[in-house]
């Protein structure tokens, strides 16, 4: 009945475990949710004030497929300010959320047998996407050793006359793991002579706590030419619900071709949604982005030193993003059963790593307020000790 294609997809393992806790939440039960990669914090004063002017003043019509010429001027101007990159509005293309300009990338790139190498543990989306445009997903299975991160040595081993594209994340969902320009370095002279596609995931770009940020495409001209940065406000300023993400590459036919399929998809992004993500791109609310990073931080440390204080468990320390990864196979071995059983015997709704692409661990999400994750934990470190 249904297509071959749709039947390939596999469920968003993050949402079904939130799904589940919201239905026994729903049942009566007491629930701690820290399976959502959302923010608990309010979008931005001056965001919100920028969608409503546009709203009274009408701006609710259709606008070009690629955005507004104010809204890509302003990544224009947000990736020469934060990362060194110059690009031309015909460079650029906004998107439903950086899940569409995934989506679009890998539509208008990947053909049946194509192989896209993917760092694992990975986000949960992306062999997802390849395998719905009849690509093949390669994971590169990375350790705590190597601070999940993949080494030169690693990547020219995935690579072969198949590969198509390489995909990166930095910083890092789940793990939270950072890529030093030494590091993007390296991995640059292993690609160079080649003809692959580098997909940049920078959505967690702002949330980093130790050392400093480094795009991708910014290594130098050949990692420029071939590499594709996506990124949106989502995380960096609580935005999930608006949907705004957007992408960027040297290669103006492929901006072009996903101008075309997104014409025929989904037209342009929310109106209002474009005009309130301009103070954001201009970095008019970076003092709220600096207030929320803090905080994360300091749940950051809190949870990294309960966690790696619980017998049994383990943990390496996220440089970014607002998760931790944590390893349970002393107790536990498949992360499936350690998470519904936590979630039925405890209340507590965390990820299994199977979701990821690693077994024997569980994502925990630190966006939400220090008491509801102090008792989180509290509930795990009981139930952990039960298994004991």
């Amino acid at each position: 009945m249904f297509s071959k294609r749709i039947e390939k997809l596999s469920p968003s393992l993050t949402i079904a475990i939130s799904q589940k806790a919201r239905e026994l939440k729903a049942a009566g039960r007491d629930i701690l949710a820290f399976s959502a990669g959302e923010p608990d914090f309010d979008t931005p004063k001056i965001i919100k004030e920028e969608a409503i002017k546009a709203i009274n003043e009408g701006f609710t019509k259709y606008t070009s497929v690629a955005g507004i010429p104010e809204v890509l001027e302003a990544i224009r101007i947000k990736l020469k300010r934060d990362n060194n990159l110059d690009y031309s509005h015909d460079e650029i293309i906004v998107s439903n959320g950086a899940k569409q300009s995934l989506y679009n990338i890998m539509a208008c790139l990947i053909e049946e047998g194509d192989e896209v190498i993917i760092p694992a543990p990975y986000w949960v989306t992306y062999p997802e996407l390849v395998k719905y445009h009849d690509g093949i997903p390669v994971a590169i299975n990375t350790t705590e050793e190597t601070n999940f991160k993949i080494t030169p040595e690693m990547l020219k081993k995935a690579i072969n006359p198949n590969t198509k594209m390489l995909i990166l994340t930095s910083p890092s969902n789940p793990t939270g793991a950072v890529y030093s320009k030494e590091e993007l370095s390296a991995l640059a002279e292993v690609l160079k002579g080649t003809d692959i596609w580098v997909v940049s995931d920078e959505m967690y770009e702002k949330l980093i706590y130790e050392g400093e940020f480094c795009a991708t495409a910014s290594i130098n001209n050949d990692m420029l030419q071939r590499t594709i940065t996506v990124n949106g406000l989502s995380k960096s300023h609580a935005m999930t619900g608006w949907r705004f993400g957007y992408l960027a590459s040297k290669n103006k036919d492929l901006i072009k071709a996903m101008i075309k399929l997104q014409s025929q998809m989904t037209s342009n992004i929310n109106s209002i949604t474009q005009k309130a993500a301009i103070p954001a791109l201009l970095g008019k609310a970076d003092a709220d982005v600096e207030m929320m990073k803090a905080e994360f931080k300091k749940r950051r440390d809190y949870v990294y030193e309960a966690f790696n204080n619980i017998p049994g468990l383990s943990a390496a320390k996220p440089q970014g993003a607002f998760y931790i990864y944590v390893n349970h196979k002393e107790v536990m071995e498949e992360s499936m059963a350690f998470a519904l059983t936590l979630l039925e015997d405890k209340g507590v709704a965390v990820v299994p790593g199977i979701g990821f692409g690693s077994e024997g661990y569980f994502r925990f999400s630190f966006a939400t307020d220090l008491e509801t994750i102090k008792n989180g934990i509290k509930r795990i470190e009981e139930f952990v000790k039960g298994l004991k």
